[in-house]
């Protein structure tokens, strides 16, 4: 990827929602909603405290995350739809 996140950014892509319900309800494209789950494509050095000393991340490429619905901005890199997100807006590593 020609991109590096900066400080403590974080690069998602998401990962596909549902396409039917466990009853076997198929859900149209309108009705979906935005997966809150996503692999880590990159992540950035990490942020600085307040003595200047850096602070790695706690996630790594990779991963799988699960993020809030409304985190991170929406850009497309290498043609590619992505999220950028501090890693704060991160809940949780899955698995």
């Amino acid at each position: 990827m020609a991109f590096r996140p900066l400080h403590d950014r974080v690069v998602v892509k998401r990962l596909e929602g549902e396409e039917k319900t466990k009853g076997g309800i198929i859900i149209p494209d309108t009705a979906k909603e935005k997966p809150q789950e996503g692999k880590v494509i990159a992540v950035g050095p990490g942020g600085r405290d307040d003595n200047g000393k850096l602070t790695p991340l706690h996630v790594k490429a990779g991963d799988r995350i699960l993020f809030g619905k409304w985190s991170g901005t929406e850009v497309k890199i290498d043609g590619e739809d992505l999220l950028i997100m501090k890693e704060s807006d991160i809940l949780g590593v899955v698995g």
